[in-house]
């Protein structure tokens, strides 16, 4: 049975995602921490870097937002005003916008200590089955719809609907549906989107803020129900509220369970041991090898270590099972702590390309639970094995954004 539990204490607040008891993934949130990501404003350009090829946005927040040329569109839905509205690529910033200007922004990025949040044009309103990117025609499916009969099927769906100058990513979660339950889920993003067109065009005052798109709970509502999810348990009578009011804006296909209960759930479910072991640089594997996660700004360090265990085999296949119950291990782990960008797994060193090609396989099993999306790149000439994954909710995690 897979289960959300929403425990609140003070100002925090921990969501745990478990299955049959056990942890699988964890989000923390400090309601003390403002966070922008996904947010939508109107913003004012502030000054123009022309060495850079880009800006700073005021948004209304302490620290402007940057945004980089790349992340503008020369359209004028998107900036008001803009003369350059051609599809040519447009190679100097001071074409597409100019100081003092208002511009439709997105935050993909939030601000830290050093630097303000990083903003572009290219919005994503995200919802159950889709992904609408205005300003685009682009129609992609995702890498987990693997066959053909449904790419093709949900294709032409969408397509049939899909208005001009509209893009549209379809998630995971539309595989299987019915046209009508697509249609009714494009059309309130379309909804969406003609709200954040009018508030834009009518604006006379900015930066303002048009649409805040950073609740976690609903997020993680809306990704995890089409994975089984059967029920909900909160112990705040203000988040069970906000769960009920986001199941029912979700529609009526919804069979999932929500529950209150004013107590403790880190201490009903025993969850706490496995949160704080989920923090922890060493982990221990069943076969007495270990491995240790580093993160640092620029990639995540994972190491395996046999430690004492020999085994009964040779050195070759001892060696081998170590690293795939360590694969096993990195791909529980990476989604537990959601941990993103660049990694790195230094393996225990095997002589054998066959061994090492079996251990890619074994990894990419294990990545297949994975909700999020994950890119084997290979062993390098250190044999040192490259991957990306990529943050569902890098944003929300205690340690990000800034304080009110």
């Amino acid at each position: 049975m897979q289960e959300l539990i929403i425990n609140e204490k003070q100002d925090k607040r921990i969501i745990a995602f478990i299955q049959d008891g056990k942890l699988i993934e964890k989000y923390e949130q400090n309601n003390r921490i403002k966070r922008l990501e996904g947010n939508i404003y109107v913003g004012k350009v502030r000054n123009i870097l022309p060495g850079m090829q880009a800006a700073f946005v005021d948004i209304g927040e302490t620290k402007n937002a940057f945004i980089h040329l790349k992340d503008i569109l020369p359209k004028k839905d998107i900036v008001k005003d803009s003369e350059n509205q051609n599809e040519e690529m447009v190679k100097d910033i001071k074409q597409v916008i100019r100081v003092g200007m208002p511009i439709l922004v997105e935050v993909k990025k939030d601000s830290n200590d050093k630097k303000g949040a990083r903003v572009s044009t290219h919005l994503s309103l995200v919802s159950r089955y889709l992904v609408l990117m205005p300003n685009t025609n682009i129609v992609t499916i995702s890498q987990k719809i693997e066959e053909k009969e449904e790419i093709e099927r949900l294709k032409k769906i969408v397509e049939k609907y899909l208005p001009n100058y509209m893009g549209v990513i379809i998630r995971t979660s539309c595989r299987g549906k019915q046209e009508e339950e697509i249609l009714k889920d494009l059309q309130l993003l379309e909804k969406r989107w003609n709200y954040i067109q009018k508030e834009f065009e009518l604006t006379d005052s900015y930066p303002k803020l048009i649409e805040k798109n950073d609740d976690i709970l609903k997020k993680l509502i809306m990704d995890t129900m089409d994975h089984g999810i059967e029920r909900i348990t909160t112990n705040t009578k203000e988040s069970y509220q906000e769960i009920k009011k986001d199941l029912e804006e979700l529609g009526k296909n919804v069979n999932i369970t929500l529950e209150l209960k004013e107590e403790d759930l880190l201490q009903r479910y025993d969850l706490a041991e496995q949160l704080e072991k989920a923090c922890n640089r060493k982990v221990w594997l069943n076969c007495g090898g270990f491995i240790t996660i580093d993160k640092t700004e620029a990639l995540t360090a994972i190491d395996v270590n046999s430690a004492k265990y020999t085994g009964k085999q040779d050195v070759g296949e001892t060696i081998l099972k170590v690293n795939k119950e360590a694969s096993k291990e990195i791909a529980k782990q990476l989604r537990l702590r959601d941990i993103g960008g660049i990694i790195i797994i230094d393996y225990i060193d095997m002589k054998s390309e066959e061994d090492r090609k079996i251990i890619i396989e074994e990894l990419e099993e294990y990545l297949k639970q994975d909700r999020s999306k994950t890119q084997i790149l290979g062993f390098t000439k250190l044999n040192l094995l490259e991957m990306t994954r990529k943050h569902i909710c890098s944003n929300y995690q205690i340690e990000k954004g800034e304080e009110e």
